[in-house]
């Protein structure tokens, strides 16, 4: 069995719970992508339990989609981190203002993650350079190709040691860094980019996974986007064969994490190891 396909079996022997503070576009299809997974969601945000809610957690998810509860997040990762449980950030369009650059600031200052996860963009922004992501949207000249892949994981490799985080970039081909190790996770299909919150979704994810496993995050991180990509390749296959939509297959990609199989990670998964 490898790690992968363990973090897979744990999670749903353990279900783990797992606080998600997320934005209001999301947060149902977060909270269902976490009980699909075999899972607990507590979707508490507000900043008056915030801490005490976490205490009862295996792992809190804090997403800059809800931005409006940024001292919920840093109450709660405060003591997420006193209590040694992991906490994962989705920096949701961290270049795109001013108040979203200086609250990753304000987040990356207070809060250890053990585990961030954005698009190019975000990531790139955190590194501290120049973006032109639009929204929540990868921009085109951030996104990770073939030609750029080098320079891409150059910046996730030093954030990573910098943060001493790990570092996931979703997009075509996907990055996970501990800054020691890195893979390309190469799953997924383009029709992820047209449903709302495929991002956050993945987060959360990954959320679940590292409270099953919270002292592997790499490989938690790595086992999170492979099963999102891998689940999202199931929905396209049954959407083209029925010729539905985009709300069809939102419903289809959560059913596929639901009946997910450790054989089909391993089957499946299209990884590669950059760096070990």
């Amino acid at each position: 069995m490898t790690c992968y396909e363990e973090i897979l079996k744990m999670t749903r022997e353990r279900e783990p719970l797992v606080q998600c503070i997320t934005n209001f576009v999301t947060v149902n299809d977060c909270a269902n992508i976490i009980l699909a997974a075999g899972g607990t969601p507590a979707m508490s945000h507000v900043k008056e339990e915030a801490a005490e809610a976490v205490q009862k957690a295996d792992a809190l998810v804090c997403n800059m989609g809800a931005i409006e509860d940024t001292e919920a997040m840093i109450l709660a990762g405060k003591e997420a981190n006193r209590l040694g449980i992991p906490v994962i950030l989705d920096p949701v369009a961290a270049g795109g203002t001013s108040l979203r650059r200086t609250t990753a600031k304000q987040l990356l200052e207070e809060v250890h993650f053990a585990v961030i996860r954005g698009n190019a963009s975000e990531i790139r922004s955190l590194a501290g350079e120049n973006v032109t992501g639009r929204g929540v949207d990868v921009s085109a000249l951030d996104a990770v190709t073939e030609e750029k892949l080098p320079e891409a994981v150059k910046t996730v490799e030093l954030l990573a040691r910098r943060l001493k985080s790990v570092i996931a970039v979703s997009g075509k081909t996907d990055i996970v860094s501990d800054g020691d190790r890195t893979v390309l996770i190469r799953n997924g299909c383009a029709t992820m980019s047209r449903i709302t919150g495929s991002g956050c979704m993945v987060t959360s994810l990954i959320g679940v996974f590292c409270g099953a496993s919270p002292k592997r995050p790499f490989e938690a991180a790595a086992a999170g986007l492979a099963v999102m990509g891998i689940a999202g390749e199931t929905a396209e296959s049954l959407r083209l064969s029925k010729g539905t939509g985009n709300a069809t297959f939102r419903n289809d990609l959560i059913d596929a994490v639901f009946n997910f199989t450790e054989n089909q990670l391993t089957e499946e998964i299209k990884i590669e190891v950059y760096r070990e």
